[in-house]
């Protein structure tokens, strides 16, 4: 193994200083949550017959008197998400493969599972990001029964797998395994699809045209194929040790499919207590877990979604992670993927290519990722290095993958794409942003233009329509962060501001919202804190006004006279009608709860009033 990059050796070590008191306080509290035997030993006798009644004979007889491990199965599935489908059938192999295995297996309790391909651009898309919430707390109303002895994780999208891991952290005491279910088969091209959708913003094709396009696309049982937060959950899960070697993108209803969850079934039984090689989630993730995580976002140019949800789970360990470790990390991480939006391929081709195992194995020959991390198939990352197959007898086997097939996909360490990340921090009056540069064109780095200010996305394409957006500016789209209205993505600003670029006008974006995954070629400065609504400094920006963009030099400013600029006062703006209707009412309390983007967007760094007392 290479020696480690002297930053990433670096950017852990303060990551750990800086985590030492909450850390210590998380372990202590997981540990004392450890008991000797099954946790279902613990009930009383009317609490345990509760827990078997249902159960088949077999099952029953184990859960009440034997010793053996009883896993709690939390699954995501419904089958309007495509990615989410194939779940249906799982419980029922898990637990068939549990009884093989001498445990086992009960369905914990089911999570919600929305989809942002579905609610993109619409109300409901106002409640995605605290579905991250929602599901974390369901998580833990599943595994609060007390009746397991390790769980399975069954989710892929969005906020569903960041959900998951929050959820199931506050139970770090349980060994515990992320599920995939993998990719729906390549569809039509990612650049046809794109043409498609500028055609029909530019009122060039018809509605028709555009949905032929998109079911063309999302055709199949699986997860979307480009590269957006869905797929950057998996990359997360395999390279942070919480999926199986190699699983994250082997498609849905395969024989290898079934034999990687049944192997999970296996390795899970073997690392519960009272298994062989017991293995706490929450000792396995740590500091070196959390950086890998980081590392593998910069070298595949995942989704933005991350800079919230890393920082969220690893606040859920007790680890303080900031924007400045990603920052810091993108400087010398090279990227080493082009997976569509910032390439032509899917997450097929770079499966194909050589997938996680070629990324991770190149990662560490340079020495750049913790290749000694904790890993629930064991210490160290070597076995990821490794893509599974069944060999002709079909057994499951992991071959090792030395080189890429495609390097127009996927490319070693020593060869990228681009020599750093692509993702900045940056800072100015304005407050502090992020934006990922990974598909940003380089005479596009520094963008300055005077600012059209908007309080709805909609109204972007309004003033297109109108035809005064035919020229260089910046949009601003404030009061659509966290506590104004829940911060949904803003993707229908990519068709429009993507045609104006390609106009030749110099355009960008700059909100205290999301552009996630799938963001493009536009610089786009996102998550600005603090948000508007917040009295951020984005209240104080009038149409007019320049703004420089500078992702060279690492700012975002207001170019205006400090004396006008401190007089100003701040915008409001009437969000009322984003706090009522397709359940947004029911979300008050998390508005009014959440935190600021870069501490995550959640709000669970919140205390209980006797907590904070003694403090």
């Amino acid at each position: 193994m290479s020696q480690l990059h002297p930053v990433v050796a670096e950017v852990t070590a303060r990551i750990a200083a800086r985590s030492r008191a909450s850390r210590a306080a998380y372990l202590a509290r997981i540990d004392a949550a450890h008991g000797d035997g099954p946790h279902r030993a613990r009930l009383s006798c009317g609490n345990l017959a509760h827990g078997f009644a249902a159960c088949g004979e077999h099952d029953k007889a184990a859960l009440r008197s034997g010793r053996a491990a009883n896993l709690g199965i939390v699954t995501a599935y419904n089958d309007m998400l495509s990615a989410h489908q194939p779940y249906e059938h799982y419980p029922e192999l898990i637990r068939r493969v549990a009884r093989e295995a001498g445990v086992t297996a009960q369905v914990a309790g089911g999570v919600p599972a929305m989809c942002d391909g579905v609610t993109q651009g619409q109300p409901g898309m106002e409640l995605s990001l605290f579905s991250r919430e929602v599901i974390a707390m369901a998580t833990a109303i599943a595994l609060s029964h007390d009746m397991f002895d390790g769980a399975l994780m069954l989710g892929i999208c969005d906020k569903i797998v960041p959900g998951l891991l929050i959820g199931a952290l506050s139970f770090g005491h349980l060994p515990t395994v992320f599920v995939p279910a993998g990719p729906m088969p390549s569809g039509i091209s990612n650049d046809a699809k794109t043409a498609v959708r500028q055609r029909y913003a530019e009122g060039k094709a018809t509605r028709d045209e555009l949905l032929e396009a998109e079911a063309a696309s999302y055709h199949a049982p699986g997860t979307c194929t480009f590269y957006g937060t869905a797929n950057s959950n998996q990359m997360l899960m395999e390279i942070m040790g919480l999926h199986l070697p190699g699983s994250s993108f082997v498609n849905p209803n395969t024989a290898l499919r079934d034999a990687l969850t049944e192997a999970a079934v296996h390795r899970l039984a073997a690392i519960s207590a009272p298994g062989e090689h017991h293995t706490p989630l929450g000792h396995m993730v740590d500091e070196r877990t959390i950086v890998n995580g980081v590392i593998g976002l910069h070298a595949t140019g995942g989704s933005t979604n991350h800079l919230l949800h890393l920082v969220a789970m690893a606040h859920a360990a007790g680890i303080a992670l900031t924007l400045e470790d990603f920052d810091a990390l993108s400087g010398v991480v090279p990227l080493m993927a082009r997976v569509y939006p910032n390439g032509s391929a899917d997450v097929n081709h770079f499966h194909q290519a050589g997938g996680m195992p070629f990324l991770i194995g190149s990662l560490i020959d340079a020495g750049l990722l913790h290749g000694d991390a904790h890993t629930v198939w064991g210490r160290g990352l070597d076995a990821y290095r490794k893509m599974p197959a069944l060999d002709a007898a079909g057994k499951l086997v992991w071959n090792e993958v030395r080189e890429s097939s495609s390097l127009d996909v996927l490319r070693p360490a020593s060869e990228p794409f681009r020599a750093d990340g692509g993702l900045r921090v940056l800072r100015g009056n304005l407050g502090r942003a992020v934006i990922k540069v990974s598909s940003v064109p380089g005479d596009r780095l520094v963008i300055e233009a005077p600012a059209v200010v908007f309080h709805d996305q909609d109204d972007v394409k309004e003033a297109f329509d109108r035809g005064e957006l035919d020229r260089d500016f910046i949009a601003v789209v404030r009061f659509q962060g966290p506590k104004a209205i829940g911060m949904p993505e803003l993707h229908k600003l990519t068709p429009t501001l993507g045609l104006l670029q390609a106009r030749g006008h110099r355009v960008a974006l700059v909100t205290d919202g999301r552009m996630s995954g799938a963001s493009g070629k536009v610089p786009a400065a996102i998550h600005v804190t603090p948000e508007a609504i917040d009295a951020g400094p984005l209240g104080k920006l009038r149409d007019g006004d320049i703004i420089r963009l500078d992702v060279i030099a690492g700012t975002l400013e207001a170019k205006v006279d400090a004396a006008d600029w401190a007089a100003r006062e701040q915008a409001h703006a009437d969000l009322s009608a984003h706090h009522a209707g397709m359940g947004r009412e029911l979300f008050a309390t998390l508005r009014n709860a959440v935190g600021s983007a870069d501490a995550g967007a959640t709000i669970f760094t919140k205390h209980d009033r006797h907590h904070a007392a003694d403090a």
